[in-house]
């Protein structure tokens, strides 16, 4: 396995920690994840940068965690390294700024984030649901036939085709996908993709006035034009083997509090 590969697979474990609240405020205690995921942010793999970026926006969640990040040796820098950077594509270039927007803000309301941090990081997984850029919003998808690794990737794959899909993340016990997207993109190009694979079909999951959940299936002669995203390259899945973060560079001791299997 080359070293590119064993980096992608490396930051895509840490990602896929990093989605869990639990996790989150281990992952930034620990001596080796972050400055880890900020190497990889200058990683020369779009792709890794990407995933990254990911990781990085889940710890940021975790109001507790941010003043630590901020101050971690290389971030801020780091980030607007990608901001900045001509060849990053333009979700990449989104996320990067929506992380440092949070970061720059952290220690501005020291009482009201001490406060919130516990509920935060303990909360059930809602990936971006509280982010204030008004250039992004939040679709959730309830997928039927999302049942296995094998259709995760799938989903992903059609996922990461479209422009204008920001980020995602999977609630497989309960079928689920939250997606973060660019404001101008339809909820029903994710849809259409999702449908587009023949083995799994999406209904967005709406709020109701009453506090209750309603799925709306998308209408199946609507015709989306979905714009495939040409800027990061084929998505490679996650190795269902435990990887050791040593075998991609990172200092000894990154993650070894935790169980690097997903499944």
């Amino acid at each position: 396995m080359s070293a590119e590969l064993d980096a992608l697979t490396v930051v895509n474990q840490l990602r896929d920690l990093a989605a869990d609240p639990l996790n989150r405020r281990a992952i930034v205690e620990d001596q080796g994840c972050l400055p880890g995921l900020i190497l990889f942010l200058d990683h020369p793999n779009p792709q890794v940068v990407y995933s990254a970026l990911l990781a990085v926006r889940y710890l940021a969640e975790c109001r507790a965690n941010r003043e630590k990040m901020k101050g971690e040796l290389g971030m801020m820098l780091s980030l607007q390294n990608v901001m900045q950077k001509g060849t990053s594509p333009g979700e990449t270039k989104l996320l990067a700024s929506e992380i440092y927007e949070i970061l720059q803000a952290a220690g501005k309301e020291e009482a009201e984030q001490a406060e919130a941090a516990a509920a935060s990081c303990q909360r059930k997984a809602h990936f971006f649901l509280g982010s204030n850029n008004k250039r992004a919003k939040t679709v959730v998808l309830h997928i039927d036939g999302l049942d296995d690794p094998t259709r995760r990737s799938l989903c992903e794959e059609a996922l990461l085709k479209i422009r204008g899909v920001i980020s995602f993340t999977f609630q497989m016990a309960v079928k689920r996908c939250v997606v973060r997207i660019r404001s101008d993109l339809k909820a029903e190009a994710l849809g259409t993709a999702i449908n587009s694979t023949k083995v799994m079909t999406a209904q967005q999951v709406v709020k109701t006035d009453d506090g209750g959940e309603l799925m709306v299936p998308f209408q199946e002669d609507s015709e989306v034009l979905v714009e495939e995203n040409t800027d990061i390259p084929d998505y490679l899945p996650e190795e269902e083997n435990q990887v050791c973060a040593t075998s991609a560079g990172l200092p000894s001791g990154t993650c070894n509090n935790f169980n690097l299997c997903i499944y």
